[in-house]
């Protein structure tokens, strides 16, 4: 059964807020204060709404989603359908004339609403964008993740100013773009939904705007063997993903020559104190995992479609 909760701090006013904040939740309640915490301390931005959509979580939500923090908040229970569906859920309930999405392992900086809505108001030519990500560097995973996330964007950054890349720990897109009853994401692609969407935008010729000081830090919560926990399970339904995205002809994965230019740019970057060469071999263990599994399962598949 689907169950939608007003919290007590819903503004009453008929003026619809610049954002409105979807993040969907499944489970991950903990790393989602950390999230709302982000949103109470922005400076100087516009008004907002937060859209907490849960997916059917088997853990009981705690006390603090609903506590007051001084903007309007609605929490959306429904059955487990997977998070596309969430995140589409929370859009039929947005009021926002732009949809920003984040995960509940995001943290905006304080001046990134400030910094987005302005880029926004004065890019007019612009329907999508794409906010610069960056890792928690307290340990290993979070900096193998801080050195993927800055030689990935780098390498994908166009010339225009766009970008070949599109992350739901921060994307934001103008709600005239949206049909706000079918929602923005496929719920057939349970994971690696975010680059279905950038292969759908590619069709129609659009990429997100890159929006560099508009800056959300993603936080890691996993141990190294959760991470590679996680990576198993994941890969074979982005292989699927990645299969719907091949059959509209549009180019998503790197070429292995593009991949070895980012293996070097990392192993250069990974020279910084902060980050080290460790974070450079996990990195690189994870990719491998991900690269292998995701070629076992596409063997498994054109096997089992073979004729007899």
């Amino acid at each position: 059964m689907v169950q939608q909760d007003q919290s007590s701090n819903q503004a009453s006013t008929t003026q619809a807020p610049m954002f409105s904040i979807i993040v969907a939740v499944y489970n991950d309640w903990t790393m989602l204060d950390g999230c709302l915490q982000s949103l109470a301390r922005q400076t100087n931005g516009p008004g907002f709404e937060v859209i907490i959509v849960d997916d059917g979580s088997t853990e009981t939500a705690p006390e603090f989603v609903g506590t007051s923090r001084g903007y309007p908040s609605t929490i959306i229970r429904q059955a487990h359908e997977g998070i596309p569906s969430a995140r589409n859920r929370g859009i039929r309930t947005s009021k926002g004339t732009v949809l920003l999405f984040v995960d509940a392992d995001s943290r905006l900086r304080t001046n990134c609403l400030e910094v987005l809505s302005s880029t926004i108001v004065n890019s007019p030519q612009h329907d999508c964008f794409q906010l610069r990500l960056v890792g928690n560097c307290s340990n290993v995973v979070g900096r193998a993740e801080e050195l993927r996330l800055i030689t990935f964007q780098s390498h994908m950054l166009q010339r225009d100013g766009r970008i070949r890349y599109l992350n739901t720990a921060g994307f934001a897109i103008r709600r005239t773009l949206v049909d706000i009853e079918a929602g923005v994401f496929d719920p057939a692609a349970l994971r690696a939904e975010d680059t279905l969407l950038l292969a759908n935008l590619m069709q129609r010729g659009e990429l997100p705007w890159f929006v560099p000081e508009a800056v959300v830090e993603h936080a890691i919560p996993l141990s190294l063997m959760g991470c590679l926990r996680k990576d198993i399970r994941s890969a074979y339904l982005e292989g699927r993903t990645y299969d719907m995205i091949a059959s509209k002809g549009v180019r998503i994965r790197v070429t292995h020559r593009e991949r070895l230019q980012m293996l070097a740019s990392m192993w250069k970057a990974a020279g910084q104190p902060s980050i080290g060469r460790s974070a450079w071999f996990v990195l690189v263990m994870r990719q491998a995992l991900q690269r292998t599994i995701s070629f076992v399962h596409q063997c498994l598949r054109i096997g089992s479609t073979a004729p007899a």
